[in-house]
């Protein structure tokens, strides 16, 4: 089979198009035919060599979407648990997974879209709800709103009946969030607090942290008494707050929480429900551009660059 392998991390170009063994499964495992799969910062992290849990020779990716090669024609999408640091991974045209970790869905949508959201959605829906608790009449903080995470959660948390608001550190992105249903998009200079505050008298009743560590205490600072920051995203690629003081980080009776969630986090029926309000046309797929396999280099460039509005997906067939 034809994969994308890392031998080590580097630079993007150290990602090589080669032909491997066809993976078997052993019990409790099944084979994916992997018709699409998206590109998340967690690769980027193994390729530059941020990920402590991870071996190499290494096949990256950790979600797929495609089909179970046992014949059945079962569609499936599958992510996390090792997917790409324990084992290899989705950047592949089959992938061997714990039969726990695979997810069936019904859908007649392109491979391109289905293989957009599994992790997206997955992200987004878990900070939302476990993370945040975000209700109704709620105002949310994204920071990092033109991720694909944060485009995501915007269009879940105005289903939900929340007032959004999204922040970009490039002013033409304004438009752009906008129009994706954003009530006040909002250039982000590092330091929002106080035009958070302009909106959201008293601060945001609900902050989702996409950016990373060097964004957090602004964001902290930009969360109402009572209020709650959810810690998901790390676009900036950093992620630990050095001689953490809680009293002197966290402003007084705000809340600190994180989210990282895995298959089993995504309830099935949520999943289906996404997919078939996507069909109807009643959501939408930020996807910013859709590669081939031997375009990865170029699609691993625009990532590290954070050149992407949306998520970029890798159609493999």
């Amino acid at each position: 089979m034809k994969a994308i392998q890392l031998d080590a991390p580097g630079a993007p170009e150290a990602l090589k198009i080669r032909e491997l063994p066809m993976p078997e499964p052993p019990d409790g495992w099944v084979r994916i035919r992997v018709e699409a799969f998206g590109l998340n910062r967690s690769e980027l992290h193994l390729r530059l060599g941020l990920a402590t849990n991870a071996t190499f020779p290494r096949v990256p990716g950790i979600e797929c979407a495609g089909v179970l090669d046992d014949g059945s024609g079962r569609k499936v999408v599958a992510m996390m648990g090792g997917m790409g640091r324990v084992f290899d991974g989705g950047y592949a045209e089959y992938v061997i997974v714990p039969a726990s970790q695979v997810i069936p869905i019904e859908t007649g949508l392109p491979w391109e879209i289905a293989g957009a959201i599994p992790e997206m959605l997955q992200t987004a829906y878990g900070s939302l709800t476990t993370g945040l608790d975000l209700r109704e009449g709620q105002t949310l903080l994204i920071r990092g709103g033109t991720s694909s995470v944060g485009l995501a959660a915007a269009m879940l948390a105005k289903r939900i009946g929340a007032r959004v608001i999204a922040t970009t550190r490039q002013k033409p992105r304004l438009e752009a969030l906008a129009a994706r249903g954003v009530d006040h998009p909002l250039l982000d200079d590092g330091a929002i607090a106080a035009a958070v505050r302009a909106i959201a008298p008293g601060g945001a009743d609900a902050v989702l942290e996409l950016v990373g560590t060097s964004t957090l205490p602004d964001s902290l600072r930009s969360a109402r008494v009572h209020g709650t920051v959810c810690f998901t995203g790390m676009v900036s690629n950093e992620w630990i707050v050095r001689d953490f003081y809680p009293i002197g980080y966290i402003p007084t009776g705000v809340r600190l929480t994180a989210y990282g969630g895995e298959a089993s986090d995504l309830p099935r029926e949520v999943l289906q429900s996404f997919l078939d309000d996507v069909a109807a046309g009643r959501a939408t797929v930020p996807i910013h551009r859709v590669y081939e396999m031997n375009e990865i280099v170029e699609a691993h460039r625009a990532m590290e660059e954070n050149a992407a509005l949306g998520k970029m997906v890798v159609r493999v067939r």
